[in-house]
């Protein structure tokens, strides 16, 4: 089993920063690549942005604004919200795709998902 901890989420005005924080535990042999997706209310959930080794993909919409980091030792990702808007609001949710052994398949894992609020 592996777990995804967020923490990080909360309520910010228009124009704030947040950091979303997530914790990858469990049998893990390796994470190929950690990444933070979004689902807002009636909207199906959508890449926000994700890491792999050293590459690093965001969505349009966020490119210049969040910033994705990760810690390999630790299993950690990070996501660095500047400049939020209100169309920012979601709940954001970590997921990480790891191997049990090696050669063996990929998995994908989710977090439970933590509230992000922009609104003034």
């Amino acid at each position: 089993q592996v777990q995804l901890v967020e923490s990080g989420g909360g309520l910010v005005q228009p124009g704030g920063s947040l950091r979303l924080f997530c914790v990858a535990s469990g049998s893990i042999f390796s994470i190929k690549a950690m990444g933070w997706y979004r689902q807002a209310p009636g909207k199906q959930r959508e890449l926000v942005a994700s890491i792999s080794n050293d590459n690093t993909n965001y969505a349009d919409f966020v490119k210049g604004r969040f910033t994705i980091s990760r810690d390999t030792v630790e299993n950690t990702v990070a996501l660095q919200m500047n400049s939020l808007k209100p169309e920012d609001t979601a709940v954001y949710y970590c997921h990480a795709t790891t191997q049990l052994y090696s050669g063996a398949r990929s998995i994908d894992h989710w977090g439970q998902g933590t509230q992000v609020t922009v609104s003034s």
